[in-house]
């Protein structure tokens, strides 16, 4: 385990203000850690800050939507003058019963309007916070950058189409971009979570296996990146679960999304 890694001094996270976002805040705050934090909300966002304070880290907080490329490039280059990034996690993230899109009558069962707005904050928001990230830790030659995809990447249900797209696309571009990376000397990992309590997770009205703590989930992810592992995903029955998903033929996998519980 790379020490360096196991203790970033600085901490970049979107999506801080709860589920996975806020319990690696919780998780890296300690003294002589700075931590540039991000979400939409202001009220979770400062108590988070608060109790990341307490552990003695030093906390910068910031209400911003990833979905916006100019502000993001901004925050993050203005972050990084104040302390050399040293760990980006772009986690920020909605699910179809998340983000304050409402759901409308459609045919397929999920409006334009959510699928458009998955896309920008679950894909859009993460390019958005990793290129900013990219030109900060370029010309140092180090640096990491961890992007949370999600087991739904591993195939598309009819009860999430927007939604495992998009962590399909988060999933592929991040391993691709981890070769491509690794000889500029930065690290990237991809994050493939099952269910962790979180708003997105809040929203479900299906019993959710395996459903883990927050906590627990950072403890993992944390884990994992300071081993520079490629892809970190967990818990392993869920992880096989959905690989196997994606090998059965369409036929069974049309069958089982038909009788599978809709996503929120």
């Amino acid at each position: 385990m790379n020490k360096g890694r196991a203790y970033p001094r600085h901490v970049l996270i979107t999506g801080a203000s709860s589920g996975i976002g806020q319990a690696l805040a919780e998780h890296y705050a300690r003294p002589g850690c700075h931590l540039s934090l991000s979400g939409r909300n202001a009220g979770r966002l400062a108590q988070v800050a608060e109790r990341c304070r307490a552990r003695g880290a030093e906390v910068s907080q910031t209400v911003l939507d990833v979905c916006d490329a100019s502000a993001m490039a901004v925050w993050v280059a203005e972050a990084d003058r104040l302390v050399p990034l040293d760990l980006v996690v772009a986690n920020a993230g909605i699910s179809g019963g998340t983000g304050g899109v409402a759901a409308k009558a459609s045919v397929g069962g999920e409006s334009a309007e959510q699928a458009r707005a998955i896309f920008a904050t679950n894909l859009a928001g993460v390019i958005n916070t990793v290129y900013p990230a990219l030109e900060a830790m370029g010309p140092r030659r180090q640096g990491q950058i961890a992007l949370v995809a999600s087991v739904a990447g591993f195939r598309g249900l009819p009860s999430a189409p927007a939604y495992c797209a998009s962590k399909a696309a988060v999933k592929v571009w991040g391993e691709g971009l981890r070769g491509a990376l690794a000889r500029d000397g930065i690290d990237l990992s991809v994050i493939l979570p099952g269910f962790v309590e979180s708003r997105i997770t809040d929203a479900n009205r299906f019993h959710m296996p395996l459903l883990m703590p927050a906590p627990r989930a950072a403890r993992i992810i944390a884990r994992g990146l300071a081993r520079n592992r490629g892809r970190i995903a967990f818990p392993w029955p869920t992880v096989f679960a959905c690989w196997l998903l994606a090998t059965l033929p369409n036929a069974l996998v049309d069958w089982l999304g038909r009788v599978l519980p809709k996503k929120g």
